[in-house]
């Protein structure tokens, strides 16, 4: 990994592990790296993140790149969304105008409803997992598939997982649910007084 990729900046840190901004000595392009720490760590949640990731191209999607190892983690390669979160442009900006409002939401709902077309399910939509390029008029990027299922290749979603602020109702009576219809309405409940 070190001969390849030149470590820059830590990206952010979660319970999965940390996230770094590494440069490609050879192309000089910028990518994120998320490291796992190998062991306990590498679950099922793991396995399916990096399966149902690396089946989706779509622009409103953070592209999946790799997977190496090194002798202490795992590592998953993706596209670098230089703007960083959505959470923190709102958070910025106090409050979006109705144009600009729609300008992300309907990119998100094209990348979620790309993600469904693909029959997989986020379970983990939030503000901290919707980022931006770093382009003049930005590009919003799902990212973090880390609790998603896959109706193809997973049983039907029960389990309450995600954030707990996000996590709906259904979710939380451990009932099988509909992940597809939960994501579009919660998303736009939980978090229309931020937009």
């Amino acid at each position: 990994m070190e001969e390849r990729y030149e470590a820059l900046k830590e990206l952010g840190s979660g319970n999965f592990g940390v996230a770094r901004l590494v440069r490609d000595k050879k192309t000089k392009e910028l990518v994120a790296v998320k490291y796992i720490e190998r062991g306990k760590k590498i679950d099922e949640n793991v396995q399916r993140e990096i399966i149902n990731h690396r089946s989706l191209r779509h622009p409103n999607i953070v592209r999946f790149k790799e997977v190496l190892l090194t002798p202490t983690h795992l590592a998953i390669v993706m596209e670098y969304a230089a703007g960083g979160e959505l959470f923190e442009r709102i958070c910025n900006a106090g409050r979006f105008s109705e144009d600009e409002a729609r300008f992300f939401f309907q990119q998100l709902i094209s990348g979620v409803s790309y993600c469904h077309s693909m029959e997989i399910c986020h379970r983990d939509l939030k503000l901290e997992n919707t980022l931006l390029d770093g382009s003049p008029m930005p590009r919003l990027k799902i990212c973090d598939f880390g609790y998603s299922k896959s109706a193809l290749l997973h049983s039907k979603p029960k389990s309450a997982v995600g954030t707990p602020a996000y996590i709906a109702p259904e979710v939380l009576s451990r009932k099988e649910y509909d992940g597809k219809v939960l994501h579009a309405l919660f998303y736009i409940i939980i978090k229309c007084d931020h937009i």
